[in-house]
């Protein structure tokens, strides 16, 4: 952590909105350049006061989380300071890797607003593959670490395909094509798991399992269910209470 200069605030003092949370901008200490904005709880920020590395507050996954936790792209915390109003927070960090984004980018603040004047609409050199980083990651990974870490991010990135479209995106496109043409592919991909199921095919099985848990990933995210929501059912039915021959649920 950089060493404090001019006047101090105690972390106590920083004004939460209504939701418990306060917007953390993050900034590249070497650049300026800001890489990304998220969202603090208390707890999250005691946590990167605690650890130098930053944390935050996932809105849709209601749960901590740490920057770089996947990729091994962590963020450094070299200065944490507080705006006048004391609701907002500039966080200056040294960015481990090539890029703070998920797109591939090194800023996440790489599209142009159509129509702005004087605006350059110029884009980033696109700073790494995020699918080969990503899958590397998840590779070496231990398997109890992947299922949940990979389900979250998958449905962030889903949870924002809905909310700023992506031209030639599939996870766009099905969104604009509406929940009937969703429903469909959900079906599609079930009946593709029962053949690869009857069949014997491992293989198959794999890769069809992975194509209907995204394709309900879309539709939990239209439906507004979230991943935890079906853990805690899980959870629940785990606990007993019944036969354990009998089918969860019943």
């Amino acid at each position: 952590m950089g060493e404090a200069k001019g006047r101090t605030v105690a972390p106590d003092k920083v004004r939460f909105n209504a939701d418990g949370l306060v917007p953390a901008i993050i900034q590249d200490v070497h650049t300026n350049r800001v890489l990304m904005l998220g969202y603090m709880n208390r707890d999250s920020l005691q946590k990167t006061l605690d650890t130098g590395l930053t944390w935050f507050y996932s809105r849709s996954r209601q749960r901590l989380w740490q920057k770089g936790e996947t990729s091994g792209h962590v963020q450094k915390v070299k200065s944490v300071r507080v705006d006048c109003d004391q609701d907002t927070l500039l966080i200056q960090v040294e960015q481990v890797g090539p890029g703070a984004c998920h797109e591939g980018f090194v800023s996440c603040f790489h599209y142009d607003i159509e129509g702005v004047h004087g605006s350059e609409g110029e884009l980033d050199a696109q700073a790494f593959d995020p699918d080969q980083v990503y899958g590397k990651e998840v590779a070496s990974m231990d398997t109890s670490q992947v299922s949940e870490r990979v389900v979250a991010e998958l449905y962030d990135v889903i949870l924002d395909r809905k909310a700023n479209p992506v031209e030639g995106s599939y996870t766009s496109y099905l969104f604009s094509a509406g929940i009937d043409k969703v429903l469909k592919k959900v079906g599609e991909e079930s009946a593709e798991v029962i053949i690869a199921g009857k069949g014997g095919d491992r293989d198959g099985l794999v890769a069809e399992g992975a194509d209907l848990i995204y394709h309900l990933l879309v539709l939990f995210v239209e439906a507004g269910v979230r991943p935890e929501d079906v853990w805690r059912e899980l959870a629940k039915r785990r606990g007993g209470g019944g036969s354990e021959d009998a089918p969860p649920g019943k």
